[in-house]
């Protein structure tokens, strides 16, 4: 039987995707935090940029500092050597700091998209990464709708660097806890108490009662309760600025991991679909040579 090429890649990919058991995605219901979930609260308005939070991230995570040359500035942007920056935001008659990091979304789309499962919620809700699954593919960075993920492109063991809330840095009992009374090191160095950390519900209350108490003072709603799906880390901006000013992106309150998988990630989640794709064509280069085999010795007889 002659098989042509396009004939021979098609059915080696219905083949990966039987094999994989690729089916059409279905819509996920809307998820909450879980009962005992954590979170920080961020005041812009209390924020002087100091950055002793970057520094305090830095020490506590094992992160190096970046050189570009005999001068030491801090990062402009999140890079494998930093989960914790602070930008300012300069408007025409005001100003205002945002500390950007993970954000610790209640239905995390990097865990969607990781197809080794090395991002992963703890049972407070805080997403960490997982070393010994991650195969550096990097789907989590192009998941991420804040683009909080980076890769340590100049180390021979790369590591996916993002904030993890401290956990496992700070004493705690076991994997994921936090040690009675300390807290992560962004939220224990800060001098103004503009980030704080907390039991999930306690910041919401916190915030909301802010809001209520001075609502001259700040931007009238709280970014993360409702936005993309819900994250746990909540941010408070004054008054004329908005989130996206600040760089936080507003696409409502859909999550984006509710997005149909792709084929691909289907296919190749664990391996399966490469190790079918690759039975099938080594099938059927197998039977092209026997038969050509078959037919040089055909002409020999001949």
């Amino acid at each position: 039987m002659n098989i042509s090429r396009r004939g021979a890649l098609k059915v080696a990919a219905l083949g990966a995707a039987a094999a994989t058991g690729v089916r059409k995605a279905e819509a996920r219901e809307r998820l909450v935090p879980p009962e005992d979930a954590t979170g920080m609260l961020y005041y812009s308005t209390l924020c002087i940029g100091c950055k002793a939070c970057v520094v305090a991230c830095r020490e506590a995570n094992e992160l190096s500092l970046e050189r570009d040359s005999t001068l030491y500035d801090d990062s402009i942007d999140l890079t494998g050597h930093t989960a914790n920056i602070i930008k300012l935001y300069s408007g025409e008659e005001d100003y205002a700091f945002v500390k950007q990091q993970c954000m610790h979304c209640v239905d995390p789309a990097c865990a969607s998209a990781c197809m080794m499962g090395s991002f992963q919620k703890r049972d407070n809700g805080i997403v960490t990464w997982v070393p010994d699954k991650c195969i550096g593919c990097r789907y989590c960075q192009i998941a991420c709708p804040f683009e909080i993920p980076k890769f340590e492109w100049d180390s021979p063991l790369p590591r996916m660097v993002k904030c993890q809330m401290c956990l496992d840095k700070a004493g705690g009992t076991r994997p994921g806890q936090l040690r009675d009374g300390k807290e992560p090191a962004c939220c224990e160095v800060c001098p103004r108490a503009a980030v704080i950390y907390g039991d999930y519900d306690d910041l919401k209350a916190e915030a909301q009662a802010r809001l209520e108490a001075d609502p001259d003072r700040y931007n009238p709603r709280v970014y993360g309760l409702d936005d993309m799906g819900g994250t746990q880390v909540l941010y408070l901006a004054p008054a004329g600025v908005e989130f996206s000013d600040l760089g936080l992106p507003e696409y409502g309150p859909e999550s984006v991991s509710h997005v149909p998988v792709s084929l691909q990630h289907k296919i190749y989640k664990g391996f399966v679909a490469p190790v079918a794709l690759y039975a099938v064509l080594a099938g059927l280069t197998w039977r092209s040579r026997r038969q050509a085999d078959a037919d040089a010795g055909q002409e020999v007889g001949s």
